[in-house]
């Protein structure tokens, strides 16, 4: 008796371990845990609008002309503008479009100009020597200029190598700008700003016919002695209003990364 209970028990027990072994091998296999994901970092591009601010300094052309009188006392009159720099500074606003590695863009500035001349004057008289005293000159270059320009460059990820040229004008004059430059994004972006950039860039500016040096400009007295007689030099419009302006520029671009 005491057997048969045994041999009952180790088949009950054998049935329950092959049922059990079944039953885990119908069980579903355990997923394995997703690949984290990992963002890739964003691509920079020059398209987007931008702001900013510059400061530079600017030189005249032409550091003399001269002007051939005639009447009662005929002779040469030398103006040195000096060639003098000046500061300057002002605001630019723009858009960029990046193709590839081209950009091209529309950028409008407003500058004020430090212009002010100590304007020497020298009176060559035609074979009558005698003494020259300077007068009052009327220099209307004005202090402040505008631009509204094309660029065009290349892109090297975030270096921007550019010129540019489009119209330059004053409160009573227009003119022509060319120039270029090279910008670089820097690593932050401040003031809500998708990007800061730095640049340095030069700009050539002309502006036809903007000095007039008409009426009196001084009086000659002639060794022998008499009386002062006045040097008048007449109304020309020269095209000394020429001048190369070298600036930084820090711009906050705003919109696409």
């Amino acid at each position: 008796m005491r057997k048969c209970v045994l041999s009952l028990l180790t088949g009950v027990a054998g049935i329950t371990l092959a049922a059990a072994a079944a039953s885990a091998a119908d069980l579903p296999a355990r997923a394995a845990p997703p690949a984290p994901i990992i963002a890739a970092a964003p691509i920079f591009t020059w398209t987007g609008f931008y702001a900013g601010v510059n400061a530079g300094w600017g030189w005249r052309s032409d550091d003399q002309q001269t002007v051939i009188l005639g009447g009662a006392t005929p002779g040469t009159l030398n103006f040195d503008n000096n060639s003098d720099g000046g500061f300057t500074g002002g605001a630019q606003i723009g858009y960029n479009y990046q193709i590839g590695s081209f950009v091209i863009g529309l950028e409008t500035d407003i500058q004020w100009a430090d212009t002010d001349q100590n304007v020497d004057v020298a009176f060559v008289p035609a074979g009558a020597p005698g003494t020259f005293v300077p007068g009052t000159f009327d220099n209307n270059l004005s202090d402040w200029f505008g631009t509204v320009r094309a660029r065009a460059g290349v892109a090297f990820d975030r270096v921007l190598i550019y010129a540019t040229g489009g119209l330059a004008y004053t409160d009573d004059n227009t003119g022509w700008v060319a120039g270029g430059g090279v910008e670089w994004a820097l690593p932050v972006n401040w003031f809500g700003s998708s990007a800061v950039t730095f640049g340095v860039e030069g700009l050539w500016l002309s502006f036809d016919e903007d000095d007039d040096f008409g009426g009196t400009v001084g009086t000659f007295t002639p060794a022998g002695g008499g009386a002062a007689i006045p040097v008048v030099a007449p109304d020309i419009g020269n095209d000394d209003n020429d001048f190369f302006v070298a600036r930084a520029k820090l711009n906050f671009k705003f919109g696409t990364y």
